[in-house]
């Protein structure tokens, strides 16, 4: 492995290891601050760190074009509706287990969407070790969560979150990374990040706790807000965008296993949870997954017709 796909595999790792906290500070909230809130305050958080980072980089004038492209406001819906159903998976079926549903968006979802719909490594989809790393990566998640019988949990229309994590997770984070490829990052998510918290002020009424929600958490609970805003909103996107532009749009997403490896070990030091010993068997399996499709992703491709190039081309 090159200096450059390495230094992105420390970045993934890092972002990873900041998306893990996410689960801890909203079950950290869960009794001072309503989902309301919780929604609206990591993107405004995050919107403004974004934006102070635009505007000092210069790229003010770039963000303000942003707001007049109709697919900025498609990859704000997908960054809603992860921010959501995410949340929504958290309380359902606990931290472990959502975030395996992200993992199966990161590892499975983009890679497939990147090689097939955009037409970038795809042969790589069809090499034995590459499909054998996303069957197992699969596997470990559908162990973890089986094993956690967090899902058991889920009744009537919540299954609806079920898909909608790792459909929104893929598709907000690989048009978020084609569009980088033409306008500056900080802009690009600072649009996102904003317009997000202008939406979920919007539809806060139709969320527990509603639009009176977002007067009530504690300083205490801003504090933690913020803190999520600042970890999971600014830097974890920044490295993970960081890394796209390093190594392209397939090795980043596969990393993205660390999440449910660093949830697990926070989930047990830090909220002191016990997970069945085949909740705890599916992480390695997934992690396992992850390298194969790592190694599939990094060996020889055979040449394809032309197709869009990545950031790292």
């Amino acid at each position: 492995m090159d200096r450059a796909k390495g230094y992105a595999v420390f970045l993934s790792l890092a972002a990873a290891l900041l998306w893990a906290t996410y689960y801890i500070f909203v079950l950290a909230l869960d009794r001072s601050a309503p989902p309301s809130a919780v929604v609206f305050y990591p993107f405004l958080f995050g919107g403004a760190a974004y934006t102070a980072w635009a505007a000092a980089a210069g790229h003010g004038r770039a963000l303000l074009a942003l707001w007049r492209q109709p697919m900025a406001y498609v990859r704000t819906g997908f960054l809603v509706g992860m921010q959501v159903s995410v949340l929504a998976a958290t309380y359902l079926t606990g931290p472990v287990d959502a975030s395996l549903l992200s993992l199966i968006g990161d590892v499975v979802l983009t890679p497939l969407i990147v090689a097939l719909v955009i037409g970038a490594h795809r042969a790589h989809v069809t090499s034995r070790v590459f499909s054998l790393g996303l069957v197992l990566s699969l596997a470990g998640g559908a162990l973890t969560i089986a094993g956690g019988q967090g899902l058991t949990a889920v009744r009537g229309l919540g299954w609806a979150v079920v898909p909608a994590v790792p459909v929104s997770v893929a598709l907000y984070f690989l048009l978020s990374a084609r569009e980088n490829e033409r306008s500056p990052p900080s802009a690009v998510v600072a649009q996102s990040m904003l317009a997000a918290a202008l939406v979920g002020a919007l539809v806060s009424p139709a969320l527990p706790g509603g639009l009176a929600g977002l007067g009530s958490p504690s300083p205490a609970a801003l504090v933690l807000l913020a803190a999520t805003g600042v970890t999971s909103f600014f830097l974890a996107p920044a490295l993970y965008f960081h890394a796209i532009s390093r190594a392209g749009l397939v090795i980043p997403p596969m990393l993205m296993t660390g999440i449910p490896v660093f949830t697990l070990l926070l989930s047990a030091t830090v909220l002191r949870l016990e997970l069945p010993w085949v909740a705890v068997l599916g992480i390695p399996v997934a992690v396992v997954g992850a390298v194969l499709t790592l190694r599939g992703e990094s060996g020889p491709e055979t040449p394809g017709p032309p197709g869009p190039e990545t950031a790292s081309s």
